[in-house]
């Protein structure tokens, strides 16, 4: 990630400092070397001589113009500062009081001074977002430590990370949010311990209260008490080095979190859609960091999502289950049965709840996995295995343990479907392989259900076609697939912006229909298929919509 983390600290006697910085340094690109060049290691070492005595030139002409105190200092002049090197990509992550580079300096340093001053959230702590395109784009989380000898018993610190990427940083806020915060509450509960240990051995309220105060003298206890090393707050020996290991982790982690993809056109709904849930799945972990915010010893969480018990296996890949699995849809139909297969399939393009009931949950995670490329990404809600029956409106694929009762109005309605997979009871035969999963397992499918499902939907006789034909591989049948949900995807939003924005009538809804190729033999299942499928646009669509109608109202009005 190219930015630069740094912790700041508002002085009593100085203002605004810079006490510890992080930066990424990213290796050079190759280059053949040119005749009565240097090599590139010299050059490098020559550009890092040259970054550190510039550096050390504006920090030594800064403490001839104001000494700093013990508060305002990190690490001594001799300190050689702390150094990380990712083996896999060659990035060194450099930490020091201040940063290497003359240019950063004064960017950090206008960040510190913003960040402690005029650019605070109300209470004074809390994240806030500033910048431009000229400074780079600062996000700052200031925060209180407590000290016994300071004005009103606390001092005043911020974090902030600097970034010439706008976009890039406001899309990682939950991430930098989440972690910082995990930071910060280590630093303020080790500083409370400290200083509910002083207030023990001397309560300083009282030792305030009974002295006198005179003009004189006071500018000489403002000067002894700013004189505070936060390593003297916390007790913390090896405060900066562990600092520099949470800076460094916080970059890598947040650099490669986020990738760029090159897209041809738009995105689709299914990626629009993921992006949303990323989004509100990063908010939540944020919530629930903040409700648990009171805990003394927070623990560090992973970059990725923690998701509950029920949804452990929706995300498994493949590869990744063990035992006998579906490979593709194919696999599937050859498995069930062509009759069994479409009713199946039927089912699940409608929205009805589909039930998978068995012993094995690699079987029924792999069968959802291939019968969930059937629908847009956001109409899939699945408890992949459960050890009690879930609603309908919270899954429509749902696996069960063997022995979960499926309730009586489920069981009657016509708008569920229940696979139950029985082993297959051998006696001493040969040992069969995983593939042949007829030989391991029985399937009975059971549904209320009884509206024809030979006529359509169209889009399913579309993809039975593809199915059947055994000379297109599964590859091609994936894309085939692809580009019908796409078609189809499309004739929902249409839909979507005639009925639900513009508030048209029936009659031109069946026009829209009709135009659509919507009408004729299965237009019932097609019409049911549309309006389920209209669930999985993403928020982000759907408010566009609105915001175009709503302009054009007020337009219409002027």
């Amino acid at each position: 990630m190219n930015a630069l983390v740094a912790l700041c600290h508002f002085c009593e006697l100085h203002g605004p400092r810079t006490l510890f910085c992080t930066e990424a340094v990213h290796p050079p690109s190759p280059s053949p070397p040119q005749p009565g060049s240097a090599i590139p290691g010299d050059r490098d070492r020559e550009a890092d001589r040259e970054g550190e005595g510039l550096t050390m030139r504006a920090n030594s002409s800064a403490t001839q113009r104001a000494d700093m105190c013990e508060g305002c200092r990190s690490l001594p002049a001799s300190h050689p500062g702390f150094v990380s090197v990712d083996s896999e990509t060659g990035i060194r992550y450099l930490s020091h009081q201040h940063p290497r580079q003359p240019q950063l300096f004064s960017v950090v340093r206008q960040a510190c001074v913003r960040s402690l001053s005029c650019e605070v959230c109300p209470g004074r702590e809390g994240p806030i977002f500033f910048g431009d395109e000229q400074h780079g784009f600062v996000f700052s989380h200031t925060f209180f430590i407590k000290d016994s000898l300071a004005r009103g018993f606390q001092r005043w610190y911020s974090i902030v990370v600097v970034a010439m990427d706008r976009i890039y940083l406001i899309n990682s806020w939950p991430f930098l949010l989440r972690h910082l915060r995990q930071t910060i509450q280590s630093l303020q509960d080790t500083a409370l311990k400290v200083f509910d240990n002083e207030q023990c051995v001397c309560p300083q309220r009282a030792v305030r209260m009974n002295s006198a105060f005179s003009p004189a003298v006071f500018p000489h206890q403002r000067s002894g008490n700013a004189a505070r090393s936060l390593t003297s707050l916390t007790q913390h020996s090896n405060l900066w080095a562990s600092l520099h290991s949470s800076f460094s982790w916080l970059l890598k982690a947040c650099g490669s979190r986020l990738t760029e993809k090159l897209l041809e056109g738009a995105p689709t709904e299914d990626t629009l859609v993921l992006i949303e849930r990323q989004t509100e799945q990063e908010e939540e972990m944020s919530g629930w960091d903040c409700a648990e915010g009171g805990g003394s010893n927070p623990q560090p969480s992973q970059s990725e999502s923690v998701q509950p018990k029920d949804f452990q296996f929706d995300d498994g890949r493949q590869e990744d289950l063990l035992g006998p699995k579906f490979k593709s849809l194919r696999h599937l139909r050859q498995v069930l049965g062509a009759n069994d297969f479409r009713q199946l399939a039927w089912h699940v393009l409608m929205g009805n709840q589909v039930i998978w009931r068995g012993a094995d949950p690699g079987l029924i995670q792999s069968a959802f996995n291939v019968l969930k490329a059937l629908l847009p990404v956001g109409c899939v809600r699945a408890v992949s295995y459960s050890p009690h029956y879930e609603e309908a409106y919270r899954c429509n694929f749902l696996g069960l343990s063997p022995d979960v009762p499926i309730p009586a109005h489920v069981s009657s309605s016509e708008f569920s479907m229940l696979v139950d997979v029985l082993n297959v009871e051998r006696g001493c035969v040969n040992p069969v392989s995983d593939d042949d999963i007829l030989s391991l397992y029985q399937f009975n499918i059971s549904s209320a259900n009884t509206q024809p499902t030979d006529k359509g939907p169209t889009l399913l006789n579309k993809i039975e076609v593809a199915l059947s034909n055994e000379n297109l591989s599964v590859e091609v049948v994936s894309l085939c697939l692809l580009c019908l949900k796409e078609e189809w995807m499309n004739k929902v939003k249409v839909l979507f912006k005639f009925s639900k924005v513009d508030g048209r009538g029936k009659e031109d809804t069946q026009k829209v229909l009709a135009l659509l190729g919507a009408t004729g033999p299965g237009e019932e299942d097609n019409v049911r298929l549309l309006k389920f499928w209209m669930t999985g646009l993403s928020k982000l669509y759907k408010s566009h919509l609105m915001t175009a109608v709503r302009g054009g109202e007020r337009t219409l009005t002027q």
